[in-house]
C-alpha cells in the first residue's frame, strides 16, 4: 500500500471513530468523556499488544530448538501467564478480566461500567508502571450501559493490521495516531481548558526541528499530553531511518493530574518511558530540581499570573529577578520570564531550548524589559520567530518562538554568540478553518532550514538575509532597538514587485473587465425578474 493511500485510510478511520464516539457522548461533559474514551483506546492498545506477544510465545513453545519450547499443557499455561515474558518485551501484562475479548463479550452487560473500572484496576495492579495512570471513572460517569457497550464495539472494529507493512511499524504506531487525533479533537472541544494538555502538532514539529533532539536528556516542564516527547522520538526514528537506537531520557512535569494520566498513557502507547513524568506546580514545586537537560521543548501557559512571588524570592532559578505581582484585575506582572529563567537554569552547558511565548515577552518594558536585557547580554538568545495568528485552538494571543542556546561557541556549529536570527513567519501559514491556521510540512521545513543555514549545519547552503522574512542581527543592533526582540523591527518589509504594466494599458484592461461585470449583472437582474414574474410577483 502506498504511503499516501495508507494515510488517507487512516484519516478516514479517525474521522469515523470520532464521529461515532461524539454521537455516543450525549450530555456527558467533554472533559470527563475525554478520559473515558482515551482510557478505552489505551485498553484496546494494551490488550492487542498483549495478544500479539501471546501468539509469539505460542509459536515459540512449539519449536523444540527454542528456549520457550513446552512439552506439556501446564508448561504452556505457565509460560503464557508469566508477567515477565510480556514486561521484558515492553508489553503490558493484561489479566484475563482486563482483556479486550472478555470486555467485548460483556459489552451488553448492564454492569459494563463496573467491569471497565475493574479492568483498569487489575491492569494497574499487574503493571507497576501504570499505577495511578488509568481512568476509573466509568461508574461515576453514569453513561447508559448501552452507549458504553456501543463505544467498545466501535473500537473493536479497528483493523490495525491493514496499516502495518514492515517490521519497523507496530500496533502502537496506529493506536498512537488515533490517540493523538482524539486528543486534538478533545482539545478543540474543550476550548481554553483543551490548551492545557495539547499543543497543535505543526507547532510541536517546528519546535522539534529547531532543537533536533537525538540523544541525551529532554525536558518539558509543562508537558500536558506529552506531545513534545512523542514528536521528538519520531524525529529520532526518521533521522536514524529506523526505530532502534533511541537514546532520549524523558523528564516532564505537569500541574493537572488528569493531564499527567493522559501524558503517561500517550507515552506508553508510543513505547516511551514515563517514569520521570511528575505532577505538580513547576514554578513553586520543581520536581526535577537537579536536572540539567540537553533539550527543552515546551509550551508553558501564556501570561500565567497564578504564582506566589514570596515563595519564589531567593530561588536560584531566577537570578535575573522576579516580575512583581500587582493588585487583582490590574495589568499585573506575569510568569513569562519566570518560565524563561527556569528553562535557562535547567539547560546543560551545551543545552538548547525552544519554547512558545506570548509576543509581549519580546517588547514588554519595566521589570520584564530589565530581565530580557540581562538574558540578551548573556549571548544565549539564538533565534526569535513571530508566528501567524490563529495557530492555537484555545487562544488568539499573538505568539512567538524563542530559541535559547546555552553555548553558541561549542564548535558543533559556527560561532555566533553575539548574533541572533530573527524570522517573521506571520505570513507563512495554511488556512484549515475559518479560525484556524497551521503550518504545512513544507512551511515547517522552510523555517527550520533557515535556522540550520544560520547555524552553519553541514549540508546546508550559506545563510542570506531575506528582506521581510529573516535577518541576523548583532548585539549592537539589538541594543540600538532598546533590547526589543520583535522580528518585524529587524527583518523590515519585503520588497513589493514592481508593476511593469503602463498606466494607460492597465486602465483600458480594468475598464473592459468592469464593463463585462456590469453586463453580467444586468443579465442576472433580468433572469431574477422573469423568475419572479412566473411565480406571480412583479419586481
Amino acid at each position: 500500500m502506498k504511503l499516501k493511500k495508507k494515510q488517507e485510510m487512516l484519516k478516514k478511520l479517525e474521522k469515523t471513530l470520532w464521529g461515532s464516539a461524539e454521537k455516543l457522548r450525549g450530555s456527558v461533559d467533554p472533559s470527563r468523556y475525554k478520559d473515558i474514551v482515551l482510557g478505552i483506546i489505551f485498553l484496546k492498545y494494551a490488550s492487542d499488544m498483549f495478544e500479539e506477544r501471546r501468539r509469539e510465545l505460542i509459536d515459540l513453545s512449539k519449536n523444540p530448538k527454542s528456549d520457550y519450547y513446552c512439552e506439556t499443557e501446564d508448561e504452556l499455561i505457565g509460560l503464557l501467564e508469566d508477567n515477565e515474558e510480556y514486561i521484558s518485551e515492553n508489553v503490558f501484562y493484561v489479566p484475563e478480566q482486563s482483556r479486550w475479548d472478555y470486555l467485548i463479550k460483556n459489552a451488553k452487560n448492564p454492569n459494563i461500567a463496573k467491569l471497565l473500572d475493574d479492568a483498569m484496576i487489575l491492569l494497574e495492579k499487574h503493571n507497576s508502571k501504570l499505577k495511578g495512570v488509568l481512568p476509573k471513572e466509568y461508574v461515576r460517569a453514569e453513561i447508559p450501559h448501552e452507549k458504553l457497550g456501543a463505544l467498545l464495539d466501535l473500537f473493536n472494529n479497528i483493523n490495525y493490521k491493514e496499516f502495518i507493512e514492515n517490521k519497523d511499524e507496530s500496533i502502537g504506531d496506529v493506536f498512537g495516531t488515533i490517540y493523538g487525533y482524539f486528543m486534538r479533537n478533545f482539545s478543540q472541544k474543550l476550548g481554553q481548558k483543551g490548551g492545557e494538555f495539547f499543543t497543535p502538532e505543526c507547532i510541536v514539529k517546528l519546535l522539534v526541528e529547531l532543537v533536533e533532539p537525538l540523544r541525551g536528556r529532554i525536558y518539558d516542564p509543562a508537558c500536558g499530553s506529552g506531545g513534545m516527547f512523542v514528536q521528538s522520538s519520531k524525529f529520532v526514528k526518521e533521522y536514524l531511518k529506523n526505530g532502534n537506537g533511541i537514546d532520549l531520557a524523558i523528564y516532564g512535569q505537569e500541574l493537572n493530574s488528569s493531564n499527567v494520566r493522559i501524558c503517561k498513557m500517550n507515552l506508553a502507547i508510543h513505547r516511551l518511558s514515563h517514569d520521570q513524568i511528575k505532577q505538580g506546580d513547576t514554578l513553586s514545586n520543581d520536581k526535577h530540581r537537579d536536572l540539567k537537560a540537553d533539550y527543552i521543548i515546551t509550551n508553558p501557559p501564556f501570561n500565567y499570573k497564578d504564582y506566589d512571588q514570596k515563595v519564589l524570592e531567593g530561588d536560584v532559578r531566577f537570578p535575573y529577578g522576579i516580575v512583581p505581582k500587582k493588585a487583582e484585575n490590574a495589568k499585573s506582572g506575569n510568569a513569562n520570564f519566570l518560565w524563561i529563567q527556569h528553562f535557562i537554569y535547567h539547560l546543560s552547558d551545551n543545552g538548547i531550548a525552544a519554547f512558545i511565548m506570548a509576543n509581549g515577552s519580546l517588547s514588554a518594558g519595566g521589570k520584564e524589559g530589565e530581565i530580557r536585557k540581562k538574558i540578551i547580554e548573556e549571548g544565549i538568545v539564538d533565534c526569535i520567530i513571530s508566528l501567524p495568528n490563529k495557530m492555537f485552538y484555545t487562544t488568539q494571543i499573538p505568539a512567538c518562538i524563542w530559541v535559547i542556546d546555552k553555548n553558541k561557541e561549542n564548535g558543533r556549529f559556527r560561532s555566533r554568540k553575539w548574533e541572533t536570527l530573527f524570522i517573521d513567519a506571520r505570513e507563512i501559514y495554511t488556512p484549515v478553518a475559518r479560525n484556524q491556521n497551521e503550518f504545512s510540512d513544507e512551511q515547517i521545513k522552510k523555517i527550520a532550514d533557515v535556522y540550520r543555514c544560520y547555524r552553519g549545519e553541514d549540508g546546508y547552503p550559506d545563510y542570506k538575509d531575506e528582506k521581510g522574512f529573516c535577518k541576523v542581527a548583532t548585539i549592537d543592533e539589538i541594543r540600538e532597538q532598546d533590547y526589543i526582540l520583535t522580528p518585524g523591527r529587524y527583518v523590515g518589509i519585503a520588497d513589493v514587485e514592481e508593476d511593469s504594466e503602463p498606466f494607460e494599458d492597465k486602465m483600458e484592461r480594468l475598464t473592459k473587465e468592469l464593463s463585462e461585470h456590469f453586463k453580467k449583472s444586468r443579465e442576472l437582474e433580468e433572469r431574477i425578474k422573469n423568475n419572479l414574474s412566473e411565480l406571480g410577483f412583479k419586481a
